[in-house]
This record gives C-alpha cells, structure tokens and sequence, in this order.
C-alpha cells in the first residue's frame, strides 16, 4: 500500500475544486503513467535496480505536477 504521497493529495492534483477526479480515474492515470516509465526504461536499457517501484515513481510524479489529465 502506498501511503506517500496520500491518495487524497493525488485526487486534489488531477482534479479541480469543482470538479475532483475519481478513485477509477486515478488508478487509469497511475496505471498508463507506469506503464510509460516502464517503457522507456526498457527503450533505453536500464534497470530499475535499488530505485522506486514504477507505481511508486508514478505517484510521485503526480504529486509534483509533472502528470495532468487531458480531457476530451
């Protein structure tokens, strides 16, 4: 279980006040931003030796700002 950064922290980044995403969106945005850092991982030869999980990695970089949602 990942307790940091909190889910409620990742929910308030994605979403606005008004307009908060859901727990499912939450989970599609960390679930294609790992599978990203996956990917390039693998495209440039590394391994993920003594660092974060990706679903970790993916966390942190929501709680930065680096992730937004693109709305259609």
């Amino acid at each position: 279980m990942i307790n940091e950064p909190a889910v409620d922290v990742l929910i308030r980044k994605l979403g606005t006040e008004e307009e908060p995403v859901s727990r499912y969106a939450l989970c599609t945005v960390v679930a294609k931003r790992a599978r990203q850092i996956i990917e390039t991982e693998r495209n440039l030869g590394h391994t993920s030796a003594g660092r974060d999980k990706e679903i970790l990695a993916a966390c942190k970089d929501i709680a930065d700002g680096k992730v937004v949602i693109a709305k259609d």
